[in-house]
């Protein structure tokens, strides 16, 4: 028999998917304390959310693996559900951030934020996704020109897994792609938390920088469902610069504030700051006030990261479709160059 080597036993062992995140055992960091000796391989192998059924599976897929290339080999795997001191396994551990996008009425432009702050920080060179949670109301298809579009579906160990959709390198996964247009979605608590849950758990999502998830308005069942199963990095407050978006934008920005759930704001995003006509770009009209996301900026001891005006082009883009990006309009591209950069700048 010729002598194990390590790196190999390892390559072998990525062959090997983890039932949860559909990636392989190393990528989803299930394998600890590996080693090799002569002629054994042992390493301990974190089973969290598995059933004995699908323990015993990867068990049989991992003797499997390195045995194809190592017939005599003896394999020890000592499987735990979980360390002392540890609740489980890091949800989504090929994630290394998440955003949520929120606010607190509807109409504020938190999906054209979600959208084009993706767009943003994938032009940084970031990694990122994008997840529309806004499950009553999903518009990410209709903003990325991806209407009628369905994910298609991949089998691990025999349970359905969800592949996301690419937009231009983005991944990307919404009930506007299961659903039909036209169909309204009657949903109660528990029938919406499963389905977050599921677009989570279910979903085999890439390797990532950032995944930005798109919230509905207000504070209900899903925002609490994301954050008991997900570690949110953060949250970016969406609003328009008029009283009452701001004072209903506050109650949703206490949520993430009240102690038991603690997502740290990481800024204010201000939509429709003011109007600038086409012929007349250097004219700024007030037409919802003025000063509603810096006030927001200082009662959630953030910072105002950036102001996004009413103008034509933002419109266009998101009927047509395209990111701003896409189309190339400057003015509105420098606005969400600034908020991505000003984001990376308050997660670091």
């Amino acid at each position: 028999m010729s002598q194990l080597d390590n790196n190999k036993v390892l390559e072998l062992l990525r062959k090997v998917k983890d039932p949860a995140t559909g990636h392989d055992l190393i990528k989803a960091k299930r394998i600890e304390d590996f080693n090799v000796r002569g002629n054994t391989v042992g390493f301990t192998l974190r089973t969290e959310s598995w059933d004995g059924k699908t323990r015993q599976e990867v068990n049989f897929e991992c003797q499997g693996a390195i045995r194809s290339e190592y017939p005599e080999a003896e394999v020890h795997i000592h499987m735990v559900t979980q360390r002392d001191g540890q609740t489980g396994s890091k949800v989504l551990p090929q994630v290394k951030h998440v955003i949520a996008v929120a606010s607190g009425k509807g109409g504020v432009g938190k999906s054209t934020v979600s959208v084009n702050l993706a767009f943003g920080l994938k032009k940084l060179g970031v990694k990122v996704g994008i997840l529309d949670a806004d499950l009553y109301g999903p518009s990410v298809p209709i903003m990325l020109g991806m209407e009628g579009m369905r994910p298609k579906m991949e089998k691990v160990y025999g349970k359905p897994k969800i592949l996301p959709l690419d937009a231009d390198g983005i991944p990307v996964i919404s009930i506007g792609f299961i659903v039909e247009p036209e169909q309204a979605v009657v949903l109660r608590g528990p029938r919406l938390s499963g389905v977050l849950k599921q677009f989570v758990n279910d979903c085999i999502w890439p390797d990532l920088d950032f995944l930005i998830v798109d919230l509905p308005p207000g504070t209900g069942d899903i925002q609490l469902t994301l954050v008991q199963t997900l570690a949110v990095t953060g949250v970016i407050m969406v609003t328009t610069p008029q009283k009452l978006a701001v004072a209903d934008a506050v109650k949703a920005m206490n949520m993430f504030l009240m102690p038991n759930i603690n997502v740290p704001v990481l800024g204010i995003v201000e939509n429709m700051s003011w109007f600038s006509p086409a012929e007349l770009p250097d004219n700024k009209y007030l037409i919802f006030g003025s000063g509603g996301g810096k006030d927001l900026s200082k009662l959630a001891n953030s910072t105002l990261l950036g102001q996004v005006p009413l103008i034509m082009d933002l419109r266009e883009s998101a009927d047509s479709g395209k990111s701003v990006y896409d189309l190339q309009h400057e003015s509105v591209v420098k606005v969400f160059d600034k908020i991505a950069e000003n984001t990376l700048r308050q997660v670091a």
